[in-house]
């Protein structure tokens, strides 16, 4: 429980989610809303592109709300006004944020007519959270100082990319053990949490190879993980929503313009 000091920020929070929802359901019939699913998200985001693999693996049909960079629409505002950030699932009009979450959201409400994508086994299920926790805790922050958008050290960044790969190619090495199999994906011969959750970063990967030149996905360095890669990017749910390397490297450079119109349009 909050403490009292705490306590009057904490039902300040509150009342700001409570008020935000009424705002949301507002918003929403003024839109006239007929659509069960949508998702609120930028393309080139990896954490918008999770969301939209669980969906495909699902079946489940959806409309996809593109937002501005720098420009957040009220309907994301409304939508997730503690961190007012995408992605965000709207399911039946009512609000699901942070892209893991979301995962398993899709996971549990579509739970018939596709594979699981947590495993049903609690240990197993607890080992993918971990290493998905894992992959944002030490991926997303190396890849945005080696492509100069975060300050920070590169080399410290590249080293510990690489750690972290090192980590998560000795982790695919047990499941294939455990599977009795080699070139096996992480949620087994289906993509599973732990496959979206690192997959989502794959095609950043790649273009962040091609924007710094160097090597990131060494097959020498990471010969199971690379191998994942290539068939994770292969996969008919993967191929629909992931942006292609060219439109993220595309993206890297016209990045720091859009966030400056968008800045002067304000």
């Amino acid at each position: 429980m909050p403490s009292n000091k705490q306590c009057p920020r904490f039902l300040d929070l509150i009342a700001t989610v409570y008020n935000s929802a009424d705002s949301l359901r507002n918003t929403m019939a003024s839109a006239g809303d007929e659509t069960p699913v949508r998702v609120l998200g930028l393309r080139a985001s990896p954490f918008v592109t999770r969301v939209l693999i669980a969906l495909k693996l699902k079946g489940v049909e959806y409309e996809f709300l593109q937002e501005q960079i720098g420009k957040k629409s009220e309907l994301l505002l409304a939508s997730n006004p503690v961190h007012k950030k995408v992605p965000v699932l709207l399911h039946n009009g009512k609000p699901i944020c942070e892209s893991l979450n979301i995962i398993e959201y899709v996971d549990e409400v579509w739970s018939s007519g596709a594979p699981p994508i947590l495993p049903n086994d609690p240990y197993a299920r607890a080992t993918q959270r971990f290493w998905a926790d894992y992959s944002d805790s030490k991926i997303i922050g190396a890849i945005q100082v080696l492509m100069g958008v975060k300050e920070g050290s590169k080399d410290e960044a590249a080293s510990q990319m690489a750690t972290a790969l090192g980590h998560l190619d000795n982790a695919l090495a047990l499941v294939e053990s455990g599977q009795g199999k080699e070139h096996g994906n992480f949620g087994g011969d289906c993509l599973g949490y732990l496959d979206i959750a690192l997959g989502s970063y794959v095609g950043w990967l790649r273009a962040l190879e091609k924007i710094t030149g160097n090597g990131i996905l060494d097959e020498a360095k990471f010969p199971r993980l690379v191998g994942w890669a290539d068939r994770f990017l292969e996969h008919e749910a993967v191929v629909e929503v992931m942006p292609r390397t060219d439109e993220l490297v595309e993206y890297h450079a016209t990045f720091p313009l859009l966030r400056a119109g968008a800045s002067s349009s304000q």
